[in-house]
């Protein structure tokens, strides 16, 4: 049941991505002074929901998403959403982000970057989180589960399943996805946080050396300790649930398990 990605779609997930990463960047290279936190959310969304309706269309004419594969997005997002209630984030705690990985590792790129950005519209409505930020941790989930499935791709065959190497790769995957995403969180909110007059502000017109310290700077002083309790929790997660949980998905991609 591993979802399939024709060349069509790793096309538009491609720019996509470019597309929004331009979008979270521009404060590194951009010569004005920013208006305010939900400047560039208009654009994001723009790019965004074409692009989850596109890639289920197309996924569905080429025959990459079935009634099973779609029934497990649906629950999965829905298990997602439910962890998210857990945690809700309090001190940088996150249960979402170890199935996430974990899907996205079984089920390929294209189930993960649909299930990581369908999981937080999910969640926003059922925490009444939807603001401004909430295309940016969209878009940022879907990368993380994107990046779970091609390390998948990348694995499989190549280590035992559910092995020590595998769980070490995951857990290691889950690490670095947690940092990322604090770091992408931080970037689209950091322009506005601050007055111009701190030695983290953001600089309008500085050079992309100036601009990357101070961001940086600002990352290591504000959410370092946050980010760093995900990506425990996340670690945790993945070693202690990670082989029944990759168990449970080997079953559910074999067709007889819904018979």
């Amino acid at each position: 049941m591993t979802v399939a990605h024709p060349r069509a779609t790793a096309v538009v997930l491609a720019l996509t991505s470019v597309v929004g990463l331009a979008v979270f960047c521009w404060p590194l290279v951009a010569s004005v002074t920013p208006r305010g936190g939900g400047q560039s959310t208009p654009w994001l969304v723009l790019v965004l929901l074409p692009v989850l309706v596109l890639v289920v269309l197309l996924h569905l004419g080429q025959g990459g998403l079935d009634a099973r594969t779609l029934a497990m997005l649906g629950v999965l997002s829905a298990v997602n959403a439910a962890l998210r209630l857990v945690g809700a984030g309090v001190g940088g705690i996150e249960l979402v982000f170890f199935l996430l990985v974990l899907a996205g590792y079984a089920f390929g790129p294209v189930f993960g970057f649909l299930l990581g950005a369908v999981s937080l519209f999910a969640s926003a409505l059922l925490t009444a989180g939807v603001g401004p930020w909430l295309p940016f941790q969209v878009l940022a989930c879907a990368w993380v589960g994107l990046g779970a499935g091609i390390l998948g791709h990348l694995l499989r065959g190549r280590v035992a399943p559910r092995g020590t190497i595998e769980l070490a790769a995951l857990a290691a995957y889950a690490v670095l996805a947690a940092y990322a995403f604090g770091l992408l969180m931080n970037l689209w909110f950091w322009p506005f946080a601050l007055g111009g007059d701190t030695a983290v502000s953001y600089v309008p017109g500085g050079t992309l050396g100036e601009n990357l310290r101070r961001f940086l700077l600002f990352t290591l002083t504000t959410s370092l300790a946050w980010d760093t309790v995900r990506a425990v929790t996340s670690v945790v997660a993945v070693v202690a649930l990670g082989r029944p949980v990759l168990g449970t998905f080997a079953r559910a991609r074999r067709p007889a398990s819904f018979g």
